[in-house]
């Protein structure tokens, strides 16, 4: 149990704060907000790197020509950079007949839509592609592709560029924009938007998806990237042309037992039909993490300011009330209290208006991420979870508290030395 003199200067603590009130209650809102700040940026950081690891989850395995690991992965996965070279369709389907695989997601890159890359896959890909916690697809409007010239939008490429179902699009050849780009463009066979993804908070948000063998029809009339001159096929008639894809950029698997992923990776790379790898996207994503961890560091900074802001603002306000409080003090002195109590019973007013921000800030924050949380993931694809502080966020809590109490023994200090030179007529 606590001692008396303690408890008598909580009392008093107390008191003193409710005949405050009504500045006190600017203080603890400076708090809340501090601290609903700094758990809010920590716990987007922690959906940015969740976001960035698991932009693609349940996948096995990455396949494409043999090169750099994490070049595979930015092109595949993030659609940066480029591939250099592709996979044939017969290495594909070797892939699909596998024992050991149970589906596989082919993956066609190499064209865009107005500075969006555009990726032809088939249906496997709303049916086995997960992301977040293996998270499905799911469509906001519309359904999927399905006639062949059709596609399927990301959130982000409707909302940016303003498209509905229904709409018309043209796509370019190659990944640039321009007047080059535009020379190369597939004017002659446009696609009709019938889908609009939900927003992941992924690559998948900024990408255009069509089908493999709309891939293939608008580059019939293409050899070694350029319009044949003269040779224009309309598409009423690209149907009497074989579409069967003669490669792909890369290939997502799913294997039946993820325990022989290492077995299946070393034979694909072993494999002497066609040169190939076999990339782990976890390792990968991690190794690149490592590259742009920048970002995480610059939210653990802004964290840091957002704290440090807080706590000099309350102790700032406490010194600035303590030239209203001498009087006050050196009556508390008159009536026998040491110079050690006036110090306890500032830093215990210190405390007490860091519990009750901090508690403010925690539901402060689980009401706007209940308010705003859909409007943040829908603009920003990051998710703000509506939940109490999670076992990992207790230690930043305590940290803030201890920076707290730390923060207001300067005041308290301020106190105490004041209290020694104050009789009962304090110069004010």
């Amino acid at each position: 149990m606590m001692s008396s003199p303690v408890v008598a200067l909580i009392g008093i603590a107390a008191r003193s704060a409710w005949n405050r009130r009504a500045n006190l209650v600017w203080m603890v809102i400076a708090i809340a907000l501090s601290t609903a700040l700094l758990l809010g940026i920590e716990r987007v950081r922690h959906q940015v790197r969740g976001s960035f690891s698991q932009s693609v989850s349940g996948t096995d395995l990455i396949v494409g020509a043999r090169g750099s690991p994490v070049q595979l992965v930015l092109y595949a996965v993030f659609r940066l950079g480029g591939a250099t070279n592709n996979m044939t369709w017969d290495s594909v389907q070797r892939l699909a007949a596998h024992p050991q695989v149970d589906w596989i997601i082919p993956l066609s890159l190499g064209d865009s839509h107005r500075g969006f890359p555009v990726l032809a896959t088939d249906a496997r890909y709303f049916e086995h592609f997960r992301y977040g916690d293996a998270r499905t697809l799911a469509l906001a409007e519309g359904r999927r592709f399905d006639g062949l010239f059709e596609a399927v939008l990301g959130a982000e490429v409707a909302r940016r560029l303003g498209y509905t179902t229904g709409q018309r699009i043209v796509l370019t050849h190659g990944e640039g924009g321009g007047p080059a780009a535009l020379a190369q463009g597939h004017d002659d066979k446009p696609f009709t938007v019938v889908g609009i993804l939900a927003p992941t908070g992924t690559p998948v948000d900024r990408t255009i998806h069509i089908g493999l063998e709309a891939m293939q029809a608008i580059h019939l009339d293409f050899q070694g990237g350029v319009r044949l001159p003269g040779a224009g096929i309309a598409p009423e008639h690209v149907r009497r042309f074989d579409l069967t894809p003669a490669s792909v950029t890369a290939v997502l698997v799913g294997l039946k037992l993820r325990s022989r992923v290492f077995a299946v990776q070393r034979e694909i790379a072993q494999d002497t039909r066609e040169p190939l790898m076999a990339v782990l996207p976890g390792v990968a994503l991690d190794s690149l993490w490592e590259v742009v961890r920048i970002g995480e560091n610059a939210l653990r900074a802004v964290s840091a300011m957002v704290a440090v802001v807080g706590l000099a603002g309350l102790a700032s306000s406490i010194l600035a009330a303590l030239g209203q409080r001498r009087r006050e003090l050196a009556i508390l002195r008159a009536a026998g209290a040491r110079p050690a109590d006036i110090l306890a019973l500032l830093a215990i007013e210190g405390i007490l208006l860091m519990l009750a921000g901090t508690a403010a800030g925690v539901v402060l924050l689980w009401a706007a991420s209940g308010m705003l949380g859909g409007w943040i993931e829908g603009r920003l694809g990051v998710t703000l979870p509506v939940a109490w502080p999670s076992p990992q966020e207790l230690p930043v809590l305590g940290a803030l508290l201890l920076a707290g109490f730390l923060a207001s023994l300067l005041p308290a200090w301020r106190a105490y030395r004041l209290s020694l030179a104050d009789g009962l007529n304090p110069r004010i």
